[in-house]
């Protein structure tokens, strides 16, 4: 029975069918919780009551979460709804590699590419003690991110099984059956052997020769005649077929196709290196021979290429030498994404200069002209760079252990992406501010999920985030984690906001994934591991100091490597990254963060600056229009603190002093009062202090999680929270009367945000990711009533001007206008009008009449100061 669109198997919604197999049926579905696609598949009904079948079901999902590779399809879930179990699996977008083949053969660069990454994907379920016995081309997907393996379904484990299992006394497969799909078995499978990890390379062969021909290796008109021809008969010489075929390449599918186990390649990492090989070396792994050549003739040329490749092998070795001989070099990278575009190095973009861990590539941001960050990606050795499509908005990314994904942070959430192509996906829900982290071979992810927390882990296949450091007395923030090689140990700074002194808290710390955390340094910065050195910053003087991995401690004294390195200290970070291996990307300079704050007109026109650029963060215009109040950055501390300026006489003075850092300042109506969020411990709680600045800062509400306010009535401060529970942003009412206990704004499944108030306190607009994008939206306060969409195309946040008779709200896009006619308790929405672009903007506010816009801008700036790549960071040492 085929499932309709719309059903639901627990939080999982069926989308529409995608195919069928002997086990059950798959659909392509949605995960309502994270909102990405997934593949759902389900156990035929004739076969769930079958205890047999269900539990290969079972061992199938078992198998598959055992496995974390690119090139294997990523198991989320298993679940059982009204008797019927289902997995819940990555969507891999594409064609089977058997619909290719209907096609005909593939070109040789194609199967080695694609050949490589499926015997990737074989040796680690090898090494992880798992046989797949069921490859074959309907089993691998080519996506746009290259092979993947689907479909354990049959496979079975080769290491010892646990004593939960040891009751099973039957095999799960029928008892005499062959487990398989005769074309691609391996003989011995037939002969009632065991199949090992020498049978998936026999099917791996034979998917490689239909690869490279186009036909199966062995066929029949009957399954008898099709298991003679496997037992029995050798297949038609590729050279036959495609005479262009490399010869290395045909004596890798031969051998692989050998009928004696014993004769085969002995693992798929046997395999791997063979076809790295042939596609590295190019021509030089041989042209295709002629189909038929007379026997002595054929030594004579083989004794002549012997001797010239043993000339070629001397010269080739003194050319090795001279170039191992030479000192590593290091040389500056001018960056260069593209015309009329922004870098963005710093500020929340400090973090998007990486270099993979092969040391091939380097990652940055810049800002286009329509106002879009994107993610670009430039190979070391190539003259250009390009933006990476699907990072829009991405911040502090970080690399998977291959060097193929990039993790980062965009619209809520951590994302990875193939740096080949496709699109991201989603794996977790992240709160406000999240920081950087790490990736290991174990497929962990560390990293915080907001810049007041602790060191948080998440499968990279996606799940449940929990924490895996808390926060000491004093420690406002756990951020940069990054993992040494054991990949079970990570750095990690611990710091407080607005603490200067280096023995004050601030520190960076080794710790495990389930152990305690231990003290390396004081330093004010985050670190890596490289070349048997613990890299960081002091004074922005990027030190290096040996790190002993075995009693994680450090050793010697620290070596300067690199002066006048870029560092804002709002995020504890200097501008660096280094891979294993010693390959080191930096920039010198300074990484000021300090913006313009310019008036502009209705049009977008410049009017005037106001006062001398500084660490501008959120801000508020009071009611009158006469004064702001904001936050403004120190980049010494880290922390923020609130100035009221005075803009007719254009002064400036200091407002908050009792807490750590204080932010997201807002005007009380009257303009009597100021509302922000501010940290004395560890979280962001809510304060309110006379607009005069007189007296002390009230504590208005204090709680366990985070809050920043968005608005104030005279009834009800509007605050927005991450809820760890739903792993989701929500929006709370203060009643300022009465018990002062926080009340939801509205029950959803969504991430809300950015509430604001209209003039008469009647109507209430938010911003909300409902529709699978954050957009506007305006309801009757405090309600019941309708909802109404205001923003077209995506939006960040909004207001009300011109007495409730008009929204303006920002988006990567620019500024819009849409008018509001309201009728008794309906409204009307108007058309947004596109006011201006501004993709320099960081922030702003407008007049009440939304005439005048104040905007915090940062400035047109080209690289003054060039990236630097040093292939070994360590010849850098002493110059």
């Amino acid at each position: 029975m085929t499932m309709p669109a719309g059903a639901r198997l627990g939080p999982y919604e069926i989308l529409a069918p995608l195919g069928a197999g002997g086990m059950g049926q798959v659909y392509r579905g949605r995960d309502t919780r994270l909102e990405r696609q997934v593949a759902i598949k389900i156990l035929s009904p004739h076969i769930s009551g079958d205890p047999d079948f269900k539990a290969r079901f079972e061992r199938e999902a078992r198998l598959i979460s055992a496995l974390n590779h690119p090139n294997i399809c990523t198991l989320h879930d298993l679940g059982e709804s009204d008797g019927r179990g289902y997995l819940v699996m990555e969507l891999c977008e594409g064609e089977s590699l058997a619909d290719r083949l209907a096609r005909g053969p593939l070109p040789v660069e194609q199967i080695l590419l694609y050949g490589t990454q499926i015997a990737d994907a074989l040796d680690r379920a090898h090494r992880t003690g798992i046989i797949h016995r069921d490859l074959k081309p309907a089993n691998i997907m080519l996506t746009r991110s290259g092979a993947k393996l689907l479909d354990f379904g049959l496979a079975k484990p080769t290491l010892a099984i646990s004593a939960a299992d040891a009751t099973q006394q039957k095999s799960i497969t029928a008892e005499g059956s062959i487990v398989g799909t005769f074309q691609y078995m391996a003989p011995e499978q037939f002969e009632g052997a065991e199949a090992d990890a020498r049978s998936d390379i026999f099917a791996f062969g034979c998917v490689l020769y239909e690869m490279a021909t186009g036909k199966r290796p062995f066929d029949g008109k009957t399954r008898a005649s099709l298991i003679a021809s496997i037992l029995e008969r050798e297949p038609a010489p590729i050279s036959t077929l495609v005479p262009l075929t490399p010869p290395a390449l045909q004596r890798v599918i031969k051998t692989a196709l050998a009928k004696d186990p014993e004769e085969r390649w002995q693992s798929a990492h046997d395999m791997l290196l063979e076809l790295r090989w042939i596609a590295e070396a190019g021509s030089e792994a041989g042209v295709a021979a002629p189909v038929v050549i007379r026997r002595k003739k054929r030594e004579r040329i083989a004794w002549s290429l012997a001797a010239v490749a043993g000339v070629l092998a001397l010269i080739s070795g003194a050319l090795l030498w001279r170039e191992y001989a030479r000192p590593e070099q290091s040389f500056a990278l001018n960056l260069s994404p593209a015309s009329e575009t922004a870098f963005m190095l710093s500020g929340n973009d400090s973090g998007s200069l990486t270099i993979s861990p092969d040391g091939r590539f380097v990652t940055f941001a810049a800002k286009e002209e329509d106002g879009k960050t994107l993610l670009w990606l430039r190979e070391v050795n190539s003259p250009t760079a390009r933006p990476l499509t699907g990072t829009e908005g991405g911040r502090f990314p970080f690399w998977s252990p291959d060097s193929r994904f990039l993790a980062f942070f965009a619209d809520d959430k951590l994302k990875k992406i193939s740096i080949a192509g496709g699109p991201p996906l989603a794996l977790a829900t992240v709160q406000l501010n999240p920081r950087s982290g790490s990736w290991n071979e174990d497929g962990v992810i560390v990293f915080s999920p907001n810049s007041l927390s602790s060191i948080h882990k998440v499968a990279a296949a996606g799940g449940p985030v929990t924490a895996v450091t808390k926060l000491a007395q004093g420690e406002t923030t756990h951020r940069w984690a990054t993992f040494l090689p054991d990949g079970k140990h990570f750095l990690y700074f611990a710091g407080s906001h607005g603490a200067r002194n280096e023995s004050e808290t601030n520190a960076i710390y080794v710790s495990s994934l389930d152990g305690q955390p231990k003290l390396l340094l004081h330093a004010r910065s985050n670190s890596v591991y490289s070349k048997g050195h613990l890299l960081f910053v002091r004074d922005r003087v990027l030190m290096a100091q040996p790190l002993d991995l075995k009693a994680l401690e450090l050793r010697g004294d620290p070596i300067p490597v690199a002066a006048n390195l870029q560092y804002d200290g709002g995020f504890f970070r200097g501008s660096f990254a280094a891979s294993p291996g010693g390959a080191l990307v930096y920039r010198t300079g300074t990484a000021t963060a300090d913006l313009q704050l310019t008036w502009l007109d209705r049009g977008g026109n410049k009017v005037a600056d106001v006062g001398e650029p500084a660490g501008w963060g959120e801000f508020d215009l009071s009611p009158d229009g006469k004064s702001l109040i904001a936050q403004i950055q120190d980049h010494v501390t880290g922390g923020s603190k609130l100035w009221m300026y005075d803009l007719e006489r254009n002064i400036r003075t200091r407002f908050s002093f009792e807490t750590l850092s204080d932010f997201d300042p807002i005007w009380s109506s009257d303009g009597s009062q100021v509302l922000y969020a501010g940290i004395e411990k560890q979280v962001w709680d809510l304060y309110v202090k006379p607009a005069s600045g007189s007296g002390r800062a009230q504590l208005l509400y204090a709680s366990e999680l985070n809050k920043r306010p968005t608005d104030w009535s005279p009834d009800y401060v509007a605050f927005f929270s991450f809820d760890p529970q739903r792993q989701k942003t929500g929006i709370w009412l203060l009643p300022m009367q009465g018990e002062k206990k926080p009340i939801p704004f509205m029950p959803s499944n969504f991430n809300m945000q950015a509430l604001r108030f209209s003039p008469d306190g009647k109507w209430a607009l938010y911003r909300s990711d409902e529709s699978g994008a954050n957009e506007i939206y305006v309801v009757p306060f405090p309600g019941p009533g309708g909802k109404w969409q205001v923003s077209q195309g995506g939006a960040e946040a909004a207001n009300w001007f011109k007495g409730g008779r008009e929204i303006i709200y920002n988006s990567e896009s620019g500024l819009f206008a849409v008018d509001v006619a309201v009728h008794g308790s309906s409204v009307k929405i108007g058309t947004p009008r596109l006011l201006f672009r501004d993709s320099l903007a960081v922030d702003g506010d407008a007049t009440s009449d939304g005439e005048r816009f104040l905007l915090a801008r940062q400035p047109v700036r080209k690289l003054e100061e060039p990236v630097t790549i040093a292939t070994n960071w360590m010849a850098l040492l002493g110059k």
